[in-house]
C-alpha cells in the first residue's frame, strides 16, 4: 500500500540568541518568572533584513541534503507553513522554491499558525498518495519577532524565530518513515484567542504609528489558549492512535508543538504517555509556531533521541483555532 515517507530533515535557527536576562531588563521581570511560566531560557530572533523566506530557504536546502538530493532536484511540490510570510502577496513558497532551484514545482503557503506544519504534511501526503507528485518539500518557517508588540511581556518572552523542513517521498506503508495517518480539526468560533486583528480585508491597517493596543501586533489570550491547547491536542492524538491501531504504550516519542513546557507535560499526561517520552526543546528556541515541530524533530534526530523503527506521534494546536496530529514510524535518516 502506498504511503508518504519521510526522507530527509533540515533545520535553521538565526544566529541571534535572546536570553531571558535581556528581556527581563526590558519588561521589568526576571529569568525565573519567564522560566517557571513557560519553560523558556532563550530564543532566537532574526536579524534586521532577515526574512521568513531566508530561513525557509536554508532549512529547505538542508532537508534536501539530508535526503541526498541536490539544489534543483526533481521536487513536485513545495508547501510552506507560516504565519509571517515575506509579503501579504505573493505567497513566500514560490520564491523559496525558485531559490532552491525548484522552478517547476507547485508551491504555495499554508496558514494554520502553530498547526501549520502538521496541516502541510497532510496536504503533501495526499498529493503523494494521489500520485500527483513523487517527492515533496514541506517547510515550517517563522519570524515572529517581526509581529510582536515590543511592549507586551506576555507574547514577547514566548516566541522565537526559526525554520524546519522535511522531504517526503512516495513509498510503501510498511517501510520506516511511513506516515500511518493524520487527524485535523478547527473551531473558528474562537478565532479571537490567537489573532493579528489588522491588515486583512476585515480590518485594514493604517499608516499611523502603532501604539500598545494597535491591531497590527500579534495577540494571544494565554489562559484560554492553555486549556484549549491541552484538550484539543489530547483529543486529536487519542483519536488518531485509535484510527491507526497504535496502543498508547507503543508510542516511543511524543513531539508536540513547543508552545509551553506545562502544556507539553499536560498533553502527555492526558494521552497517557510518560513525560520522558515527550521531546522538548522549547527551553532553547522558544515557541516557533509552525517551525516548532520540524525543529524539535531535527534536534531529536541529531541527538540520537529517535531511532529507525520508533513510533512517533506529532500533535499541534494553533490559531484559527486549528489542531492536528500525525503518526509515523521513524526512518534511518540524519537531519542536517
Amino acid at each position: 500500500m502506498p504511503a508518504a515517507v519521510l526522507g530527509g530533515l533540515g533545520s535553521y535557527l538565526p544566529p541571534r540568541r535572546v536570553s531571558n536576562e535581556e528581556l527581563a531588563d526590558r519588561f521589568d521581570t526576571s529569568d525565573e518568572w519567564i522560566r517557571t511560566r513557560t519553560g523558556i531560557r532563550q530564543r532566537r530572533w532574526a536579524d534586521t533584513g532577515q526574512s521568513t523566506g531566508d530561513l525557509a530557504t536554508e532549512a529547505g536546502h538542508r532537508a534536501l541534503k539530508s535526503a541526498g538530493l541536490d539544489i534543483g532536484a526533481d521536487i513536485g511540490l513545495v508547501v510552506l507553513a507560516t504565519t509571517t510570510p515575506d509579503h501579504p502577496c505573493p505567497a513566500t513558497a514560490p520564491d523559496v522554491a525558485a531559490r532552491l532551484g525548484l522552478t517547476r514545482a507547485a508551491a504555495y503557503d499554508i496558514s494554520a499558525v502553530c498547526s501549520g506544519f502538521v496541516y502541510a504534511l497532510e496536504v503533501a501526503s495526499n498529493a503523494l498518495l494521489a500520485g500527483r507528485v513523487q517527492t515533496a518539500l514541506v517547510i515550517g518557517a517563522e519570524t515572529y519577532s517581526t509581529i510582536l508588540n515590543p511592549r507586551d511581556r506576555s507574547t514577547s518572552v514566548i516566541f522565537g524565530d526559526g525554520a524546519g523542513a522535511a522531504v517526503l517521498r512516495r513509498g510503501e506503508a510498511d517501510e520506516p518513515g511511513a506516515f500511518a495517518g493524520f487527524d485535523l480539526g478547527s473551531d473558528g468560533a474562537d478565532k479571537d484567542l490567537i489573532c493579528i486583528p489588522d491588515g486583512g480585508s476585515r480590518q485594514r491597517a493604517t499608516h499611523q504609528e502603532p501604539d500598545d493596543d494597535d491591531g497590527r501586533y500579534f495577540t494571544m489570550q494565554g489562559k484560554k489558549v492553555f486549556a484549549s491547547a491541552v484538550r484539543r491536542m489530547s483529543e486529536s492524538s487519542a483519536a488518531l492512535l485509535d484510527r491507526v491501531g497504535w496502543p498508547v504504550e507503543s508510542v516511543d516519542h511524543l513531539v508536540g508543538h513547543q508552545a509551553n513546557v506545562r502544556i507539553l507535560r499536560a498533553v502527555a499526561d492526558q494521552i497517557g504517555i510518560e513525560a520522558d517520552r515527550a521531546v522538548i526543546n522549547i527551553d532553547r528556541v522558544g515557541n516557533t509556531s509552525a517551525a516548532s515541530i520540524p525543529l524539535a524533530l531535527a534536534e531529536a534526530s541529531t541527538a540520537g533521541t529517535v531511532a529507525a523503527g520508533d513510533r512517533v506521534l506529532l500533535t499541534a494546536f494553533g490559531g484559527g483555532l486549528t489542531w492536528g496530529s500525525a503518526a509515523l514510524t521513524w526512518p534511518d535518516i540524519t537531519a542536517c
